[in-house]
């Protein structure tokens, strides 16, 4: 079983082979912003690249003001959920339409500093996950609240996994996920991915990223639904997980 750690040098890897996940659900007034950085910060790492945005139903112009790049720039692609799936089926759809050897996915709501994916990507030639945590995080103290609270259960239930779990940007070879068994559509999709890696025995290494408020849209993790759902999954997780062990 790997061991999670921070680490703080690393080999630099030449030319990546790269797919960008973005999920969104609601954001015409940032997706444009969150793809156009994307491609700022692609073009000089690599020519081998794709984006891929996966409008999970929004019911906004979100799809619209995607498609409407996917005209200007090739690399980028547009996924469209017709109803709502929750983030753990955008997520998904963006994991089976990437068909690149990496797999980077952070939020479409611009609250991550895209260029430190430099950061993240010296480390991939020795580990199999380099996965974000937010040193400061700049959300409502409610959210950072339940946050805090998943995150610890998570740790609990399952022997430390990450410092920040559900942190939207990591790093990963996409081989994990034929051997990562992810099924979840909505928030436990990160403590699936990060779990199954761990079991598997996969390298992880913990790196610090920024963090911004929201300036446009609207959060939705904070939704008692969401939340609900959420831990129902987990313990339905846990217990398929001991189920297995037997």
């Amino acid at each position: 079983m790997a061991k999670v750690e921070e680490t703080h040098h690393a080999s630099r890897i030449a030319q990546p082979s790269i797919s960008v996940i973005l999920p969104a659900y609601n954001e015409e007034e940032n997706v444009g912003q969150a793809v156009r950085s994307v491609l700022e910060v692609m073009e000089p790492i690599t020519p081998d690249y794709e984006v891929i945005v996966v409008d999970d139903g929004s019911r906004d112009r979100t799809s619209e003001v995607v498609e409407e790049l996917v005209g200007s720039y090739p690399q980028v692609r547009l996924v469209r959920h017709e109803v709502n799936q929750g983030y753990g089926g955008a997520l998904n759809s963006g994991f089976q339409a990437a068909t690149r050897e990496l797999i980077f996915f952070t939020s479409s709501d611009n609250q991550y500093d895209v260029a430190e994916v430099k950061k993240l990507l010296p480390y991939i030639e020795t580990a199999d996950l380099v996965i974000g945590y937010r040193a400061h995080r700049q959300d409502p103290f409610i959210r950072r609240l339940f946050a805090w609270g998943w995150t610890t259960l998570v740790n609990l239930l399952f022997g430390y996994v990450s410092r920040d779990i559900d942190c939207a940007f990591k790093l990963f070879k996409r081989d994990i996920l034929s051997q990562v068994r992810i099924t979840s559509k909505g928030a436990m999709i990160d403590t699936e991915l990060l779990v199954g890696a761990k079991r598997m025995g996969f390298g992880i290494v913990e790196v610090p990223v920024s963090h911004f408020p929201r300036l446009a849209g609207e959060q939705t993790g904070a939704n008692i639904r969401v939340i609900l759902r959420a831990f129902r999954d987990l313990l339905r997780f846990r217990l398929q997980l001991w189920k297995e062990a037997d």
